[in-house]
């Protein structure tokens, strides 16, 4: 009868495996189990309309069309990707205050539509508010309101959005 050969007997072939993936695994946790929430945590938020905390969450409003705020805890959330143009005293003329009302309009329409959700990334802004993803029903509210053309990428800083004229830069 043949006599089957291993390499190494088949219980400590085992063993290697294991011991890496105990170590991975220690070493993980060490890294991201004593960290706390991750920077991108997500927290439910209901609609802007509802009259009180509903079964998704915390109520909304719409400060601009880049500024919400938690009802609940008055927390303000700048989006993170997105410049709209300036609403009342602070625009810099009037067809950046028109363009600013509309874009906060259309905020207040879409976050009244479904479920709100903040990623908040772990920074605030010079004001002190907290800046975030917001994303409702799972699409980010930046992004749409850019498609929509009521919203620029946020470039790190402020630009100008009244021409000499008086008219909106594109």
């Amino acid at each position: 009868m043949p006599v089957l050969k291993f390499p190494l007997p088949f219980h400590r072939r085992l063993v290697f495996p294991a011991i890496i993936g105990i170590s991975l695994g220690a070493l993980a946790f060490a890294f991201v189990g004593n960290a706390g929430p991750l920077p991108f945590a997500e927290e439910s938020a209901g609609s802007e309309q509802a009259s009180g905390a509903d079964s998704r969450g915390i109520r909304v409003r719409v400060i601009d069309g880049d500024t919400i705020e938690d009802r609940d805890t008055g927390e303000r959330i700048r989006l993170e990707n997105i410049d709209t143009p300036e609403t009342g005293d602070r625009a810099q003329c009037r067809a950046e205050r028109e363009a600013g009302a509309a874009a906060a309009r259309a905020a207040r329409e879409i976050v009244a539509g479904g479920a709100v959700t903040v990623r908040r990334t772990g920074r605030t802004d010079q004001y002190g508010l907290t800046i975030g993803f917001v994303l409702v029903d799972g699409r980010d509210l930046g992004v749409t309101l850019m498609e929509r053309g009521l919203a620029r990428p946020w470039r790190g800083r402020r630009e100008a959005w009244c021409a000499a004229d008086g008219s909106l830069l594109c």
